[in-house]
């Protein structure tokens, strides 16, 4: 028995659908790792008490807390979107509707990208 075929999806061959399905693979990894690293950081190693405006602040001052959120973000918006855009193909069977879900799905997703982005990078504390 083929696995992939028994959860409904073969394993794409080529093209922009290999390396979607390579990408799920890796990026659900790093993400992982990522997470887990904030979990530990925020939840296990300071107390919720600690962690405040002046706290967010003190981390952003480090240009490598910023890029760790950061990649934190990107990974998980593009991760989400694919996973999304791969729901709604199995889904939305008319080529206009699946058309414009993944217009709004790509809209929607490219403008809290571009938000998490600026802010993430133009963040300048106010004390």
């Amino acid at each position: 028995m083929n696995l992939s075929s028994a959860y409904g999806r073969p394993k794409p061959s080529g093209g922009f659908e290999a390396w979607s399905w390579l990408f799920m693979r890796i990026s659900g990894i790093v993400l992982l790792v990522l997470a887990l690293g904030h979990l530990v950081i925020m939840h296990l190693i300071h107390n919720v008490d600690e962690i405040n405006y002046a706290f967010v602040v003190e981390r952003f001052r480090g240009f490598g807390w910023r890029m760790y959120d950061l990649s934190m973000l990107v990974l998980a918006m593009i991760h989400g979107a694919n996973g999304m855009r791969v729901i709604i193909d199995d889904y939305v069977h008319a080529p206009l509707w699946r058309r414009v879900a993944n217009g709004l799905l790509v809209l929607i997703c490219g403008s809290l990208l571009a938000l998490g982005i600026f802010v993430a990078i133009f963040f300048q504390p106010v004390m």
